[in-house]
């Protein structure tokens, strides 16, 4: 999970596990700590496997979108599902990540049960949703 709201983080994690969702959560504040977990951690997807990327894209250091692009035009992340997972609600913008590769783009809602819902929601998805073998 990349979001620099705690708030936000702690909530969608609540929610994901309120969803039967028992996996491990990494979460970062930051597009170069996640990035540099996912291309050089040994437990990171690009040299230990399947990973999914909660994204969010208004970051303090860098853009969700450069995180996004850098991940879809890696030849051992590309298929890393990623969930945009944002305040951004711009039609050009949500286009502009589905072009980059991004999986599922999802608006964060601004009232607090709205957004608890969307992510028990978002939950349930992640229970029944396939990840590609990234070796294949």
């Amino acid at each position: 999970m990349i979001e620099d709201d705690e708030g936000h983080a702690r909530l969608i994690e609540k929610n994901i596990r309120r969803a039967g969702i028992n996996n491990e959560i990494c979460h970062f504040t930051n597009g170069g700590d996640a990035l540099n977990y996912l291309m050089n951690h040994d437990d990171g997807p690009k040299l230990n496997g399947p990973a999914l990327v909660l994204l969010d894209l208004n970051l303090p250091d860098m853009s969700g979108t450069d995180i996004l692009a850098k991940v879809k035009s890696d030849e051992k992340l590309k298929r890393t599902p990623v969930v945009v997972l944002t305040t951004t609600d711009d039609k050009v913008e949500i286009q502009r990540c589905y072009d980059l590769g991004c999986n599922v783009y999802i608006t964060k809602p601004v009232n607090y049960e709205s957004f608890a819902d969307a992510i028990r929601q978002l939950g349930l998805f992640l229970s029944v949703m396939q990840v590609p073998d990234p070796e294949a």
